[in-house]
């Protein structure tokens, strides 16, 4: 069998306990971003509304939500993106030390190198453009 090599973008993040990898110049990721988020609160707002009754049912809502959550990530970042590994299996929606969700901790520091591969794709797009006028 023959091989090729592809230069597809996928660049390489630590986070955590895992490796997360993605194209940070590629379109269709801010496109799953932004589609992600709405889904992040849609999961929220049904955890809300089911109000559990007792800790444990809280427990359970919290891990059902966690698993969506993940699912969702997975699924912004392309396969082989595993969160529960990456995150060493602490639920997305815990408090860390400084106070906020490990979500919100996560989306902050993944927005710079986001807004920076598309600004990037951006920038490569315009002069693809302007060389070819």
């Amino acid at each position: 069998m023959k091989r090729i090599k592809l230069d597809s973008g996928l660049e390489e993040l630590a986070i955590g306990n895992g490796i997360l990898r993605f194209n940070p110049k590629d379109p269709n990721l801010y496109v799953r971003f932004e589609q992600a988020v709405q889904k992040l609160e849609e999961t929220e707002k049904e955890l809300v509304e089911k109000a559990p009754q007792s800790g444990m049912e809280a427990a359970n809502l919290l891990h059902e939500a966690d698993k969506k959550m993940k699912q969702i990530l997975g699924w912004v970042f392309g396969p082989g993106n595993d969160f529960d590994q990456i995150l060493g299996g602490v639920n997305l929606l815990a408090v860390a030390k400084n106070g906020e969700r490990v979500v919100t901790n996560l989306f902050a520091a993944l927005e710079p190198v986001l807004l920076q591969g598309a600004r990037a794709c951006a920038r490569e797009k315009a002069a693809s453009l302007k060389a070819g006028q």
